[in-house]
């Protein structure tokens, strides 16, 4: 292989994964929360300066935990579970369920608490859920939760902190 076919490969490869990158995300539209504005905003430096790197990932940049890794999965207090980012209240622990899937899950969120965004990453459709205040990403909602709402919002412990309730 010379160097010319070596510099086009190289070439065709990027292109292919670029190709595949936005395949992905075909029929994606631009990042609805983008549009939106939020009660809290700080800059990336801000947000940096008060999270840890775990909980900028997941709520500045749609990261993900990994599964079973999360303090809160054995938390079974009564109290409220709150946006790591903002401090907005957002699930109740009445809510909160096992669902086996290795992060924390709840049936219902606190009302006005949380919004919803078409997630059209890794070539599917889900539905992203966010702090409404501050537009951390939280997890995503499915449709196979229990009674009686039938939703899990399948949520990252380390976007979320929690309150316990007073004794």
């Amino acid at each position: 292989m010379n160097r010319r076919d070596l510099l086009l490969s190289g070439a065709a490869a990027a292109a292919v994964l670029a190709g595949t990158a936005a395949l992905l995300r075909i029929g994606g539209a631009p990042d609805a929360r983008a549009a939106e504005t939020f009660e809290v905003t700080k800059t990336d430096a801000e947000w940096r300066a008060i999270l840890s790197d775990a909980a900028y990932d997941v709520l500045r940049k749609e990261g993900t935990e990994y599964p079973g890794t999360s303090p809160l999965l054995d938390e079974h207090r009564k109290g409220i579970f709150a946006c790591a980012g903002c401090d907005l209240p957002v699930y109740p622990s009445e809510t909160k369920f096992d669902s086996g899937t290795g992060w924390p899950s709840f049936w219902q969120e606190i009302p006005k608490a949380i919004g919803t965004t078409a997630d059209r990453s890794l070539g599917m459709t889900r539905t992203e859920v966010h702090c409404r205040r501050c537009g951390g990403h939280l997890g995503h909602v499915f449709d196979d939760g229990p009674a009686p709402t039938g939703l899990r919002h399948c949520i990252n412990g380390v976007a979320l902190s929690f309150k316990p309730a007073a004794a």
